[in-house]
C-alpha cells in the first residue's frame, strides 16, 4: 500500500512584501490529493480597433471550415483552428437618428459593447447603457481581486466635447459600468503593473521611485517567501513558478527601460510614471502582456483593450505609414490610401496575434489561457469612409473552456445585431439573460461544439 503526501496550497495564494502583493498562477499543488481538478475559470477579453477596416483585405471569401485568410488576417494563421470569423453583424443603434447628424465615430464606440444608442450631448448628462463586459464582471468579479481591467493605448479625458456634439466620454471609454458611468482606460504600463502587484501608498516621488532607481524588482521583496514556497512544490510547479516570475521581471525591466528612455522626471508627485515605450509595437505588446498576467494570476477574468479611440490620429511611421490614421480611413477608394489602411489593419492584427500567442503558451489548469478564454476582436465600423455600421469585421478566438468550436467563417443573416453576440457570450460566461441592448436572439452557430 502506498502513501501519498501532497501539500495543498489555497487557490488564492499571495506572496507579500513592502507595498507588494504577488498573486500566484494556478498550480498543481492547489488541487488536493485525490480531488478532481476544479472547473477551468472562464475569461472574456475584448479588443477594439478604431476607424473601421479595409474590408476587402479583411473578409474571407470562403465560408465554413478551411476558410481563407486575407492579408489582414494572415497574422492569425497559427490560430486559424481557434477562430470563428463572423460576417453580417451590424450595429444599427450607432446610426444617426433624425436631427442628430454627424458623430458616427462616437456612436460606433459607445454602442459597440452596450447595444444602446447614446444620448447626443457634450455636457455631463451623458447616457448609454451598462456594457456586456460589465454585466459579466459583476458576477465573475465576486471571485477575483479586480472585477475587470480596462486597458488602452490612447488615454482620453472623459470630460468636454470631442466630436460633432458628442462628449469625450463616448470615444474615451469602451466599458460602461452603468447608463451614466463610462470606465476610463488605463494607458500607463507602470500604473497597470502597480495595480496588479501593489505599490507604495506614498505619493512622494523619491519614495515611490527609490526601488526603481536601486534596480530592485518587486520580486526582491518576496524572495524569502518564494524560496520557502519552491521547497514545497513539485517539479512541474517549480518550473511554472519560475517561468511566471521571469515574465514579471521581464515586464518590469521593459517598463523601467521605457521610463529611462523617456526621461520623465518633472511630473507632479501624485502622477504615476507612465513607462510608455517609444515604439508603438513594444507599447502594445507590453500592455497585452500585462493583460495576460492579470488572467494568469486570476486577478481578473474580464478585460477590454482599446487599441485606439475613434477618430484616432495616431501615425505609424514604423510600418511606413506616417499619415494620421483617421484621415487615411476616409480613403475615397483611392488605391494608395486603401493600401495604407490595410497596412495599419494588418499591423494591429499582428499585435493581436502576439496576445493570442501569449495566452496559448500560458498553462492554465488542464489547458492554456486561450483554451479557457473567449477573446473578441472587432471594430465599430466596417467601411469608415462612409461611416458604415453594418457588416462589421468581427472575430472570436479561444475555446471558452470547451464551449466554442473554432476554425470557421460564419455568415450570419444580414444585419444580425452585434448585441446578439454579446447576449450569447454572456450566456457562455454562465449568466443567462433574456435580452441585451438591441438583441433579437442568440447566435446558435457560435454555440456549436
Amino acid at each position: 500500500m502506498s502513501t501519498i503526501f501532497k501539500k495543498h496550497l489555497a487557490r488564492r495564494t499571495f506572496l507579500r512584501g513592502l507595498g507588494t502583493t504577488v498573486a500566484l498562477p494556478f498550480l498543481d499543488a492547489m488541487v488536493p490529493a485525490f480531488a478532481q481538478a476544479p472547473k477551468a475559470a472562464r475569461r472574456l477579453g475584448v479588443v477594439y480597433v478604431p476607424n473601421g477596416m479595409n474590408m476587402a483585405e479583411w473578409r474571407p471569401t470562403k465560408l465554413g471550415a478551411g476558410f481563407d485568410l486575407p492579408s489582414t488576417l494572415k497574422p492569425l494563421a497559427p490560430f486559424q483552428n481557434r477562430l470563428v470569423v463572423l460576417s453580417g453583424m451590424g450595429n444599427p443603434e450607432a446610426d444617426p437618428r433624425p436631427g442628430e447628424g454627424l458623430g458616427d465615430h462616437s456612436r460606433a464606440q459607445a454602442v459597440f459593447l452596450t447595444g444602446v444608442h447614446p444620448r447626443k450631448t457634450e455636457g455631463t448628462d451623458i447616457r448609454a447603457s451598462i456594457s456586456a463586459d460589465q454585466i459579466i464582471a459583476r458576477e465573475l468579479g465576486k471571485q477575483t481581486e479586480l472585477a475587470s481591467l480596462e486597458l488602452g493605448l490612447e488615454a482620453v479625458d472623459l470630460v468636454g466635447g470631442c466630436e460633432d456634439g458628442y462628449a469625450c466620454a463616448y470615444s474615451g471609454a469602451l466599458s460602461w459600468r452603468s447608463d451614466t458611468m463610462p470606465l476610463p482606460v488605463q494607458a500607463q504600463p507602470r500604473a497597470v503593473f502597480e495595480r496588479l502587484f501593489g505599490a507604495s501608498d506614498s505619493t512622494d516621488r523619491a519614495s515611490r521611485l527609490s526601488r526603481i532607481e536601486m534596480e530592485r524588482s518587486i520580486l526582491d521583496l518576496v524572495t524569502d517567501q518564494l524560496t520557502s514556497l519552491q521547497n514545497r512544490l513539485g517539479a512541474s510547479d517549480r518550473t511554472r513558478i519560475t517561468e511566471y516570475f521571469e515574465s514579471i521581471r521581464d515586464i518590469e525591466r521593459r517598463i523601467q527601460r521605457a521610463e529611462e528612455q523617456s526621461g520623465r522626471g518633472g511630473f507632479p508627485e501624485i502622477q504615476q510614471p507612465g513607462g510608455v515605450p517609444d515604439s508603438f509595437e513594444e507599447y502594445a505588446k507590453l500592455m497585452f502582456d500585462l493583460n495576460v498576467l492579470a488572467f494568469q494570476t486570476d486577478l481578473t477574468r474580464v478585460s477590454t483593450f482599446l487599441m485606439g479611440r475613434e477618430k484616432s490620429g495616431r501615425t505609424y511611421a514604423e510600418i511606413g505609414v506616417p499619415d494620421p490614421h483617421h484621415p487615411i480611413s476616409h480613403h475615397q477608394n483611392r488605391p494608395e490610401m486603401l493600401e495604407r489602411e490595410a497596412k495599419i489593419n494588418a499591423f494591429h492584427m499582428r499585435l493581436f496575434a502576439h496576445f493570442l500567442q501569449k495566452l496559448d503558451s500560458t498553462p492554465d489548469g488542464d489547458g492554456t489561457l486561450l483554451d479557457h478564454s473567449l477573446i473578441v476582436h472587432g471594430a465599430g465600423m466596417s467601411n469608415s469612409d462612409i461611416h458604415l455600421h453594418h457588416d462589421l469585421p468581427m472575430l472570436l478566438a479561444g475555446g471558452g473552456a470547451g464551449q466554442v468550436k473554432g476554425g470557421r467563417h460564419v455568415k450570419l443573416s444580414e444585419d444580425t445585431p452585434l448585441a446578439n453576440l454579446w447576449l450569447t457570450l454572456i450566456d457562455k460566461m454562465g449568466l443567462p439573460v433574456e435580452k441585451f441592448g438591441d438583441s433579437k436572439g442568440r447566435i446558435d452557430l457560435v454555440s456549436e461544439v
